[in-house]
């Protein structure tokens, strides 16, 4: 099933409505978890100046979403009640109305948490179940998305061998490639 476009934007309003600089809500999402972490889709750079294009990629980014989703869908009552923004820049998708954060523009769209792999590569920004028991983030620039949730949750996504999950300190400056 596709995701159904939302008119009604209260949904998004903890973001819309965050006080954090975009930087951090973009990359981490709404302030409130009990910790944070990020989804390397490829490795963090080792030197500084180093090219994203020296990095050695591993599994497929929707794979590694995927498998993600899998294990934070039996983590949230509402699987079947989810959210996604996804940016306006990706010129694809469109309507109206807009949730607007400082420097980014998404469309929200409403649907069940396997639906996050429906725009493919690169996906939705913003992906929460109505719950609000964790926010996955993915925003243009990072080569890696970013996770909100209890520790427990984090716990396990660090634990998971098929994924590359660190916990991460939003407040401080992350790796990146330049």
């Amino acid at each position: 099933m596709a995701p159904i476009p939302c008119s009604d934007l209260s949904a998004a309003a903890w973001l819309a409505s965050s006080d954090l600089p975009w930087q951090r809500l973009v990359t981490f999402g709404p302030a409130g978890f009990d910790g944070y972490a990020r989804l390397r889709f490829i490795p963090d750079p080792v030197f500084e100046g180093q090219s994203e294009n020296d990095a050695v990629p591993g599994a497929p980014e929707h794979e590694l979403l995927g498998v993600l989703f899998e294990i934070l869908g039996a983590e949230t009552a509402t699987p079947a009640d989810c959210y996604f923004c996804v940016w306006d820049g990706y010129g694809d998708v469109s309507g109206n109305p807009k949730i607007v954060v400082p420097h980014r523009n998404y469309f929200l769209f409403s649907g069940q948490l396997e639906d996050a792999g429906f725009w493919g590569t690169p996906g939705p920004a913003f992906v929460w179940p109505a719950d609000h028991a964790w926010c996955v983030t993915k925003d243009v620039d990072p080569h890696w998305a970013g996770i909100g949730a209890t520790n427990a949750v984090l716990d396990r996504l660090v634990a998971d061998p098929r994924l590359d999950v660190g916990t991460a300190d939003p407040a401080r400056e992350q790796p990146a490639y330049r």
